[in-house]
C-alpha cells in the first residue's frame, strides 16, 4: 500500500468517526426519575428496557423529582425528566408557587392521577362544600397534592381547617377520628394502598365536582385536568368527577425531533413491559392519555407520531 493512499484510508477512517461521533452521543440519554424507592423510578427502568428497541441507551438517574428534574433540564444535565403536569404548566407560565420559569415540551405521559378527596363515612358530610371548617388535611406535607388541593379549596370558595402531616400521621388521625379526610392522590382509576388500609379499618366515600365546581376549576385552576372516574374505584364507590394531574416525561424545545419520534414510537406500541412495571399504564392508551392530559405544548417528534397514527392533536398542544 502506497503512503498516499495508506493516508487517504486514515483521512476517510477519521472523517467516518468524526461524522458518526455526534449520531452516537444522541444515542445515550440521561432521565431525571425521582427517589430510587419509588415506583415510578422502577418505571423508568422499565421505559430504559423499552427504548432499547429504538437504539437508545437510557441512564435512569435518582433525583428530587419535579422541580429537581426542572432544574436539571435548565442545566443540561439530563436530556428527559419525569414532571407532574401541573408543575409543567406552572413553571412554563412563571407560577409563584415555582422556584424558576422553565419551559419544556412533553414527550409523553404514562398516568393519570385522580386527586380522591376522602372521608370518613360516618361524618354527615356529602358534597366537599360541607368540608367547609372541618379538621382535614388536603394532602402530605410538602406534596403536589397538597399545594394543588388548597388551591382548588381557595377557587370553589371552601375553606376546611386544615391539618398537616405525614401519610402515616394522617391515617392515624382519620382512624381516631381526630381528622375527617384528606385528599389523597389516587392512581388510574384505583385509591392509592393507604386509603386501601385506611378502608379496612373505617368505612370511606369519596366526594366528588358538582358541575358549578368543575367550571370555576376550569376557569381558575387551569394546571390540574377534571377526570371521571367510575364506579368501584373503592368497595361501594359510586362514579364521580375529581381534578388531576399526570406523570409525564417532558424535555427542553430542542431536543431532537428524530430522537422524540424514535422514543414516542416506542413507547405507544409497547404493550407489556410499561404494565409489568406500572400496571396502571395499561388501563390507558398512552397515546391518547398524553393528548388528553397534557398541559404544556408536546413535542413535535411525539407529534408525528400521534398524526401519522390518527390521532388528533389540538392547536393548544402545539409549539
Amino acid at each position: 500500500m502506497s503512503i498516499t493512499s495508506k493516508g487517504v484510508r486514515i483521512a476517510a477512517t477519521a472523517l467516518s468517526i468524526a461524522l458518526a461521533g455526534p449520531v452516537a452521543a444522541q444515542q445515550r440519554l440521561a432521565v431525571g426519575t425521582t427517589s430510587s424507592s419509588s415506583s415510578q423510578y422502577g418505571y423508568y427502568v422499565a421505559v430504559a428496557q423499552v427504548l432499547k428497541s429504538a437504539g437508545l441507551d437510557l441512564q435512569v438517574i435518582e433525583t428530587g423529582a419535579s422541580l429537581d428534574n426542572l432544574r436539571r433540564l435548565d442545566r443540561g444535565q439530563v436530556d428527559m425528566g419525569l414532571v407532574t403536569t401541573n408543575i409543567a404548566k406552572l413553571a412554563a407560565e412563571g407560577h409563584e408557587s415555582i422556584p424558576q420559569q422553565s419551559q419544556t415540551q412533553t414527550l409523553w405521559i404514562y398516568a393519570q392521577l385522580p386527586q380522591n378527596v376522602i372521608v370518613r363515612a360516618d361524618v354527615e358530610i356529602a358534597s366537599i362544600a360541607e368540608l367547609q371548617g372541618v379538621p382535614y388535611n388536603p394532602g402530605i406535607r410538602g406534596s403536589a397534592t397538597e399545594s394543588t388541593a388548597e388551591r382548588v379549596f381557595a377557587a370553589i370558595g371552601v375553606e376546611p381547617e386544615f391539618v398537616r402531616g405525614s401519610t402515616g400521621d394522617i391515617v392515624d388521625a382519620i382512624k381516631d377520628n381526630r381528622v375527617k379526610g384528606y385528599v389523597k392522590s389516587g392512581v388510574g382509576y384505583k385509591v392509592d394502598g393507604s386509603t386501601l388500609d385506611l378502608a379496612s379499618f373505617t368505612p370511606v366515600k369519596i366526594l366528588g365536582l358538582t358541575d358549578d365546581q368543575k367550571q370555576v376549576i376550569r376557569e381558575k385552576v387551569n394546571d390540574v385536568t377534571l377526570m371521571d372516574v367510575p364506579a368501584g374505584s373503592i368497595e361501594g364507590a359510586a362514579s364521580y368527577t375529581t381534578w388531576s394531574m399526570g406523570f409525564a416525561t417532558v424535555v427542553k424545545p430542542d431536543f431532537d425531533e428524530e430522537t422524540a419520534y424514535r422514543i414516542a414510537t416506542a413507547i405507544f406500541e409497547d404493550k407489556e413491559i410499561q404494565r409489568d412495571a406500572f400496571a396502571v399504564t395499561g388501563e390507558f392508551d398512552l397515546a391518547q392519555l398524553t393528548i388528553d392530559v397534557a398541559t404544556v405544548p408536546l413535542h413535535p417528534g411525539t407529534i408525528r407520531y400521534l398524526e401519522e397514527n390518527g390521532y388528533v392533536v389540538p392547536e393548544s398542544l402545539r409549539p
